[in-house]
């Protein structure tokens, strides 16, 4: 049976397109005026302000950095899955996480694997010693690790925690600056001068140089994972042959296949790898069976040819950080590609 990679979410249409306009808004720029989203969502000032209150109780989300990991000298961006023949408690594998700066995001997962983990750091020396670490301390519960370095991200980001930006060897005049924004982008000028204990100009006049630094791409929003949708990862290994080329030019049209300002977009991260995977993607689907269909299945026909070995599995919790979740125009953004730098040697 032929699988299209054709996709309508019904979850959308439990929202207004005001609503999904004025989070496609936030997902761009969350620090856009309320005067811009009224104008872009067609809805008045007074509206705005109440379904923005809404909005937030109801999807859960969080006003967030999406941050240039190159410019901030961060060279060893990594995915890992882990399996255990014995599985830890969530609170166990949380403790252990936490206690690094070097993972960003941690999701418990149901399926091939039980664990995804994004881990970043300056150097990968660092990302090694951690890495080893880590499998000793999970080897009590009979861990299979897997670890690959992202070559660059041709769709979405990781939010990247305070923990990790405290260490970088970033200007002490924005790195408080940059700590706060990132817990918060969309606080105002007066807010940030009252916690920074700084004139109302000088925050201006450096949050003008930090945003010209590059450290940052965007102000965005991420959202809490929804129980009436399926977050569906997949990890692939490939042998590419004659035609390879072709198949990825298709796939490239699913991921990049979409509602018209969805409220959640389709794909949230599509990555290629180097390591035990060659690529890796996370998507949002309205169940279980969809998912399977028009992601897994439809991939595993795309790349037929080229004796591609898939894993994939469901997202079940999320132990540290927060899963990229928002709304963007993926087409738009696969133009916007942004490679990481080469990674250094151990």
């Amino acid at each position: 049976m032929e699988i299209s990679p054709s996709f309508h979410s019904l979850f959308n249409e439990k929202y207004s397109i005001e609503s999904r306009k004025m989070v496609r808004a936030l997902s761009e720029n969350s620090r856009v005026s309320i005067s811009s989203l009224a104008q872009f969502s067609g809805l008045s000032r007074v509206t705005v302000l109440k379904k923005l209150r809404q909005l937030e109780s109801a999807l859960g989300i969080k006003y967030v950095l999406e941050l240039d990991e190159a410019k901030l000298g961060l060279v060893s961006p990594h995915l890992v899955t882990a399996k255990f023949a014995k599985k830890p408690s969530y609170e166990e594998i949380a403790r252990l996480l936490s206690s690094s700066y070097i993972p960003q995001v941690a999701v418990a997962t149901k399926g091939h694997y039980d664990l995804i983990i994004y881990a970043t750091s300056p150097s990968s020396g660092e990302y090694a010693r951690w890495d080893k670490s880590m499998q000793i301390l999970l080897s009590k519960y009979g861990v299979t690790w897997r670890s690959s370095w992202v070559v660059h991200r041709q769709l979405g980001f990781f939010p990247l925690r305070n923990e990790l930006l405290e260490r970088l060897p970033i200007s002490q005049k924005y790195k408080p600056l940059l700590e706060l924004l990132n817990s918060n982008a969309r606080l105002s000028f007066s807010e940030i001068s009252r916690r920074l204990g700084m004139h109302f100009n000088t925050v201006a006049y450096n949050f003008r140089k930090l945003m010209l630094s590059g450290y940052v791409i965007r102000p965005t929003i991420v959202m809490q994972p929804r129980p009436d949708l399926t977050f569906m990862s997949f990890f692939t290994k490939y042998s590419p042959s004659e035609g390879y080329e072709e198949s990825s030019a298709q796939a490239r049209k699913a991921f990049m296949s979409d509602d018209p300002y969805s409220l959640i977009s389709r794909y949230l991260v599509c990555a290629p790898l180097i390591g035990s995977y060659d690529f890796f993607t996370l998507g949002v689907f309205d169940n279980f069976k969809t998912a399977l269909r028009q992601d897994v299945q439809y991939h595993k026909r795309l790349f037929v040819k080229h004796k591609i070995r898939m894993e994939y599995a469901v997202v079940d919790k999320v132990l540290l950080g927060y899963l990229p979740i928002r709304s963007i125009d993926t087409a738009k953004e696969y133009k916007l590609i942004k490679w990481t730098v080469e990674p250094a040697a151990t």
